[in-house]
Formats: structure tokens, sequence, C-alpha cells
């Protein structure tokens, strides 16, 4: 088991929100965090335009896959960042549970995207100050 803590964003496409919030946190935390990312019905892309978005501040997630929410990710998660996916994460005790109200990047555009994009960077930057990494 590790000493550093492990974060799961869990949104319904696992295409849009949670890859990028992913991606912001294993930017900006590097190794300090352990990241995952999950879908209630995931999607067989990640969103084009949100990988537009995320080139457009040197992040690449186009490597990236949707997966699929496993009971076995959120008891490996110390914090589960749900986005849009209501009741269909797993409740367990002693995990923290934050819910992140943001706008469904699917099927909008990269300039509709981008403000998606930098509301989940601030809060990455908020998350990192509080967990003191």
């Amino acid at each position: 088991m590790s000493d550093k803590p492990s974060v799961l964003f869990v949104c319904v496409h696992n295409a849009g929100r949670s890859q990028m919030a992913a991606a912001f946190l294993t930017h900006l935390a590097g190794d300090a965090v352990e990241v995952r990312s999950a879908g209630s019905a995931p999607a067989d892309t990640v969103n084009p335009a949100v990988v537009a978005a995320m080139a457009e501040l040197g992040i690449d997630i186009s490597h990236e896959t949707p997966k699929i929410l496993t009971v076995d990710a959120v008891q490996s998660s110390d914090i589960c960042i749900t986005m849009g996916c209501g009741d269909t994460c797993p409740v367990f005790p002693g995990k923290r549970y934050l819910d992140w109200t943001l706008a469904d990047p699917a099927g909008q555009g990269i300039n509709a995207i981008r403000p998606i994009r930098d509301q989940i960077k601030t809060r990455i930057e908020n998350l990192i100050k509080e967990l003191g990494i």
C-alpha cells in the first residue's frame, strides 16, 4: 500500500471531464499522487475536441482510453471525485467523495470545452493545495 494519496475521477463516458481532471492532476502533481479515471458507461474513445483542448496546454491525452468504473477502482482510491455520473459510484466507508458540477463536453466544440477545461484545472490546483502536494 502506498503512502501517497490516490484520486479517482468518475464521469459517465470517461471521455471528457474525468480524462481532463486525471491529466491535469498527473501533469501538475507528478508522482506525488496516484491518479485513476473511469466512467459508468465508458465511450469507445476520448472526445477528440477534449484531446485538442488539452493539447493547447501541452498535455497529450491522445493515448488515453475510456475505462469502466469498477468497485476495485473505488476501493483502491482515497478520494473519489464524481462529475455528473449520479449515484452510479459505489460508496465505501472511509473514502472521501466530492461531486464537481461541470458542464458535459460531449458533443461540444473546442470553444465550449475550453471553459470546462479551465474550471477543471482550477479545481485540480485547489485539490493539490488541499492535499499538500
